[in-house]
């Protein structure tokens, strides 16, 4: 019960925010800590802050003793054209709620020179989206009043990681979920659910769960280094408030990735990252599932019953690192992933419209006097939208969003 006071405590004050909106590469983040972040995401083969648990286990035994906090504000701008549904004729809407603080927080401690115990708190995932009521007082979507969904999500790694010989390591991170779900404005759809009920409008629900995310790391030479990490599905509770809207009663699990990432030192000076991920959405019901089911006569909470039709992805993530002098060190980067909709689940993607492909990342690091790490970053994501007709009006319909996020960290070495 206490565990469950604190992790719910952390989502209300803000550390669970991030997810709102569909952030970056679907519900992922397009990077885990500030460094990262400046450098496209690019961090498995890296080892320079404490959030391996998010990454890659295995970096966290180079990492040394070390704490990192920071915080960033993300900004994702979202609109939909529609209105068949709502019986008005087709126009554009933009979701209100553009500014969200997104906290993170890692360490790390070497019990030994080959032995390291330490902590990541992530938020990953998300999303966020709140339309305004039409002129006759329905939504997009035909239901009535504002349209939206709020999806909160907290992963706790703690993370252990072992040198198997002294340039070669493992890690290991369980990984505590929470999460909380709440929609609105969807009782268009209640007839059309196994529990109609609970598909919307019953405030917010909670959830708990849990994974595990595995990591190797090798300094193969004094210049080249690599990594790879699998995180398993986390399996989280289902949220009974929403048992008559996502599939299997309920069922909100977080999907299983993998990652593996090369970093070149071309230079003493200057390092070139790149990843590859890979996001299996499909692995989830409620997200995977094709939104059309229901139009076969499957009630929307069935096992089978409608998704949101996202696809797996391939992400690829790179990124630059220079150290201009003593003080400062540059980074740029470049994440480029899979749009997970398609042109067939528009509909339900309206409350939920993760297209964006393409970011673009600056960062920078001012080493203090007093050993101090002061990290900055910022991340564009490009406009991108998808087109596609009403599941129900065949009407034409297209959604969009583009994104910025800016963030500040503090760090050092203990």
């Amino acid at each position: 019960m206490k565990l469950k006071k604190l992790l719910a405590a952390m989502a209300v004050a803000g550390v669970t925010l991030p997810g709102a909106a569909m952030a970056t590469n679907g519900m992922f983040s397009s990077g885990y800590g500030m460094v990262a972040n400046g450098m496209g995401g690019a961090a498995t083969a890296m080892s320079e802050d404490a959030f391996g648990g998010a990454n890659n286990p295995a970096s966290m035994v180079f990492v040394g003793d070390r704490i990192d906090f920071g915080i960033s504000l993300f900004s994702p701008r979202r609109e939909a054209t529609g209105g068949s549904l709502a019986g008005l004729p087709t126009q554009t809407e933009q979701s209100g709620s553009n500014y969200f603080p997104i906290p993170e927080f890692g360490y790390n401690k070497m019990m030994n020179p080959n032995l390291s115990l330490g902590i990541t708190v992530y938020a990953n995932g998300g999303m966020n989206t709140n339309y305004d009521a039409l002129s006759n007082g329905k939504n997009l979507l035909g239901g009535t009043g504002s349209l939206g969904v709020n999806l909160m999500q907290l992963v706790i790694a703690p993370t252990a990681a072992f040198k198997i010989s002294p340039n070669h390591s493992i890690g290991i991170s369980p990984l505590i979920g929470y999460q909380r779900f709440k929609a609105d404005g969807l009782d268009a759809f209640t007839s059309a659910s196994s529990d109609p009920t609970h598909v919307t409008n019953n405030g917010y629900d909670d959830a708990f769960g849990g994974g595990v995310r595995i990591g190797y790391m090798g300094k193969i030479t004094p210049k080249l280094t690599i990594g790879a990490a699998y995180s398993t599905k986390i399996d989280m509770q289902k949220m009974n408030k929403y048992a008559g809207l996502f599939a299997e009663q309920g069922n909100l699990d977080i999907p299983e990735n993998y990652n593996a990432g090369i970093a070149y030192k071309f230079t003493p000076d200057l390092t070139v990252a790149l990843d590859y991920q890979r996001i299996n959405y499909s692995g989830v019901a409620a997200i995977g599932n094709p939104s059309n089911a229901m139009l076969s006569g499957i009630p929307l909470g069935a096992n089978n019953g409608s998704g949101f039709g996202w696809h797996d992805i391939d992400v690829w993530k790179l990124g630059a690192e220079y150290k201009y002098n003593k003080n400062w060190i540059l980074r740029t980067g470049w994440n480029h992933g899979d749009n997970p909709i398609q042109n067939a689940d528009v509909t339900f993607n309206i409350i939920a419209p993760g297209v964006i492909k393409d970011h673009f990342t600056l960062g920078t690091t001012y080493l203090t006097s007093t050993g101090g790490e002061l990290t900055v970053a910022y991340t564009h994501g490009f406009e991108n939208s998808v087109s596609g007709t009403d599941l129900l009006t065949g009407q034409p319909e297209t959604i969009r969003m583009h994104q910025d996020t800016i963030g500040i960290a503090y760090g050092w070495k203990m």
